[in-house]
């Protein structure tokens, strides 16, 4: 009778659905073709967000006939299908960039590089504040190993300032040797 859970769960039960046919290299209709070629040309939009605004342009229009509730709901499922085959098709393999400042970055550096076997950058850099001189570790892990990295750097310096991002698309580097496929 909730038509708000039943928009949201159908929609991840839905999206799982098409998240593993297209991860087991099927496809169930014209959309998810056409938003796998679409996924693949662009770093910006991924399957989901294409699947996503496909149906939201079926649904606007169908609005005129199904009216405006119906329509929402609808619009709300494929939103939440569109997450769900998202986090299937690129969730674990999703990748988190790391900007670490800290006053001890060598031990953090060789942590990341001697625990998590990942690739660190270092930066040279000048404190906007003070002017000194100071290094900045920049790093690639996947989504799952951000708590790891976490811990490591507040192991060495619980005040040291940490900034994460989503990328988009990552290419060769340490990363791809250890990351999940």
């Amino acid at each position: 009778h909730d038509h708000l859970l039943t928009a949201v769960f159908s929609g991840a039960f839905l999206g799982a659905g098409i998240g593993l046919a297209v991860r087991g290299g099927a496809v169930l209709d014209g959309t998810e073709i056409a938003a796998l070629l679409i996924g693949k040309r662009s770093s910006v939009l991924k399957v989901g967000d294409v699947i996503l605004g496909f149906n939201i342009i079926v649904f606007v229009v169908a609005m005129t006939v199904l009216g405006v509730e119906p329509a929402l709901f609808s619009i709300l499922t494929y939103l939440s299908a569109a997450r769900t085959v998202d986090f299937i098709l690129h969730g674990i393999e999703e990748f988190i960039a790391v900007t670490i400042m800290s006053s001890k970055p060598q031990p953090i550096r060789e942590a990341i590089l001697d625990e998590m076997g990942r690739g660190v950058t270092i930066y040279r850099a000048s404190g906007g504040k003070t002017g000194d001189d100071r290094e900045i570790l920049y790093c690639v892990v996947t989504r799952l190993e951000i708590g790891r990295v976490m811990r490591i750097v507040e192991s060495f310096d619980p005040a040291a300032f940490v900034v994460q991002h989503p990328l988009s698309d990552v290419r060769g580097g340490v990363v791809h040797r250890h990351a999940m496929h």
